[in-house]
């Protein structure tokens, strides 16, 4: 048999989609990371929906992942779709609009009978030609179903077991096509069902099973192959989750700090991964407490900081709505509380399984009274780790609560990862009480810093009061005085805007002299760093800032928004940060391009838009 040409690429985007029965999230999963450990940048995007099981074969039902790897920096999922696996016919429907031309579309024949094409509310038998199939894509049929019954023929496994495997036999063949190590497969085959022997044994065997179908029938011409990344530092890599990399930012700074750690939560989607993650670490001395609601979940978690835990709590939208009052409660407690908000599309339950950026006014202003608290808003999925790691740090030495806005595509997502050194990682120090101080009360503070010092219960000596009243500022008792109000609120209000000394300065990318200036926030970064790298190669004057740190804003913001002629803020909702922003530094002139989809932004449609505000 002639040797197969192998052609190098510098990226590629792949999208498994299927039925949210098939898998497409695992096996999708299991392709990025094993082109994270053989050093790939990755970038990826699941989309699921928010039923627990829409009727199969609908288009409602549809699940996808895609993954953008590449031998350098990657900022997004990728726009458009190299390879396309179709499990079924309501998956092709719903994503060949993201098919590049000259791409390739591998589909399972046996998904799609005539009963199927009826499920996805196709009126012919050609489902190609009824979508207009560009005749540039390259069609791949593989039997899936068939073969994969015919490799698990014999292995015991009832006829639903068998068809769950057929997502395993579409990874093999795309990591034959892609030249992905077959060991580092298994592997993580192998932690993944490892409490599940035979179902390990028929995966592994089905996976490897398509590797060989595309190698033996040579199904395209040429195999692919994308090297190592150039822009990695020497260290171990892996793909993490957004969500792993919270949890472990947490595990992180209650390590360095020399606390113990402690969440108290309540199931939400998308953002209970980070309590089932964390459940696991009893072995590092994490609890978790899993409370009847959200309300409870908070409460657990402020009577731990009070008890000298570091304290967090996790939510998305409609519980952090419900975690208000708590939060309020922790405010006038000044008390360190680390509050994670995984956005999703709302209002109240909106879109489950859908990103927004709907959240930051809600993280800002929505408390009762004078409530400030420090918001903090990570930019990727392995972002996730450092700004969690600093709003621990933040906490702890600020005695305040700290709300990190996640959201669902970066909660989600994933992305490579270097594993960081527990020495190499800031030192954090919580302000104790000092242990010659005299008088101790709830409101002893550094009069400089003005951050209350804290003490734990038992602590001889430094027994106190603590509570959601307002209180004298001196004796730490109870007041109802006018002026005393006053000066709490501007204290607390003080405590937080000194936070500003310990966060970076804005940096700007691009051309310093431009008119236009770019700005977002949070999980935007990518798609706007990859528009405007793109607008930079076509001679566009334009650069670009990011926020990461939104209450406080960083020093030096009014000097870099004041340098540009036109800031445009793009963000995923109607403009509540240009409106924060505004609020801040009033007299810049700021526009706006706002999206409310429930989806990423697009560099195709960011650098469409923007064109018309540099031109």
């Amino acid at each position: 048999m002639e040797n197969i040409q192998v052609k190098e690429l510098d990226n590629v985007v792949v999208l498994f989609a299927g039925d949210s029965g098939d898998g497409m999230q695992l096996t999708g999963t299991l392709f990025s990371n094993i082109s994270a450990v053989i050093g790939n940048e990755i970038s990826t995007f699941p989309d699921y929906p928010s039923e627990i099981r829409a009727p199969q074969g609908t288009l409602g039902g549809v699940s996808g992942f895609q993954v953008h790897i590449g031998s350098s920096k990657v900022y997004t999922p990728g726009d458009e779709v190299d390879i396309f696996v179709a499990m079924n016919p309501a998956a092709l429907k719903v994503n060949i609009k993201k098919v590049k031309k000259g791409g390739a579309i591998i589909f399972d024949v046996d998904s799609f009978q005539k009963t199927d094409l009826t499920k996805a509310n196709f009126i012919t038998d050609d489902p190609f030609t009824e979508l207009a199939v560009s005749d540039t894509i390259t069609l791949i049929p593989a039997q899936l179903t068939t073969l994969t019954q015919q490799s698990l023929d014999g292995f015991g496994l009832d006829g639903k077991d068998v068809l769950r495997s057929k997502n395993m036999f579409a990874l093999g063949l795309v990591c034959w096509l892609f030249n992905r190590p077959m060991d580092k497969a298994e592997h993580f085959i192998e932690n993944k069902f490892k409490k599940k022997p035979t179902v390990q044994q028929a995966n592994i065997k089905v996976m490897n099973d398509g590797f060989n179908y595309g190698n033996n029938l040579h199904l395209t011409i040429p195999t692919y192959t994308i090297e190592r990344s150039g822009d990695t530092k020497p260290g171990r890599y892996t793909s993490i989750s957004g969500n792993k990399a919270t949890s472990y930012g947490l595990i992180a700074a209650a390590e360095k700090a020399g606390l113990p750690l402690f969440l108290g939560s309540y199931p939400i989607t998308p953002a209970s991964d980070i309590m089932e993650d964390l459940a696991l670490r009893r072995d590092l001395g994490v609890k978790v407490m899993q409370c009847e609601d959200e309300i409870a979940g908070i409460a657990t978690a402020i009577g731990a900081s009070f008890a000298g835990n570091l304290a967090a709590t996790n939510t998305s939208g409609p519980g952090l709505a419900l975690k208000s009052e708590a939060i309020g409660l922790a405010v006038m407690a000044e008390l360190p509380l680390v509050i994670i908000d995984v956005m999703r599309g709302g209002p109240s339950t909106g879109m489950p399984t859908k990103t927004e950026q709907t959240d930051l006014l809600q993280a800002l202003h929505g408390r009762n009274g004078e409530s400030p608290v420090v918001v903090i808003a990570p930019s990727t999925p392995d972002d996730c780790f450092h700004y969690t790691y600093m709003a621990s740090k933040i906490a702890l030495e600020y005695m305040t609560p700290v709300i990190v806005l996640s959201d669902a595509f970066i909660g989600n997502g994933t992305s490579l990862w270097r594993l960081p050194k527990l020495a190499d990682l800031p030192e954090i120090k919580p302000n104790y009480v000092p242990a010659d101080f005299e008088n101790y009360n709830a409101t002893s503070r550094n009069e400089e810093t003005k951050v209350r010092y804290w003490s734990f219960p038992g602590t001889e000596g430094f027994e106190y009061r603590n509570g959601g009243l307002e209180k004298d500022y001196y004796k730490g008792s109870i007041s109802t005085d006018p002026k005393n109000h006053q000066k709490m609120v501007d204290t607390r209000a003080a405590k937080v805007q000194n936070v500003q000394r310990d966060i970076p300065d804005l940096e700007i990318f691009g051309d310093e002299n431009a008119d236009l200036l770019v700005v977002g926030w949070g999980s935007t970064k990518g798609h706007l760093m990859g528009t405007v790298s793109n607008m930079l190669k076509k001679g566009k004057k334009v650069a670009m800032t990011h926020f990461n740190y939104i209450n406080p804003l960083p020093k030096n913001t009014a000097e870099v928004l004041g340098k540009f002629k036109n800031i445009v803020v793009c963000e995923l909702n109607s403009g509540q940060f240009a409106s924060h922003l505004r609020a801040q530094i009033p007299g810049v002139n700021i526009l706006q391009y706002n999206k409310v989809q429930g989806q990423p932004f697009t560099v195709t449609e960011l650098e469409e838009q923007l064109n018309k505000f540099e031109s």
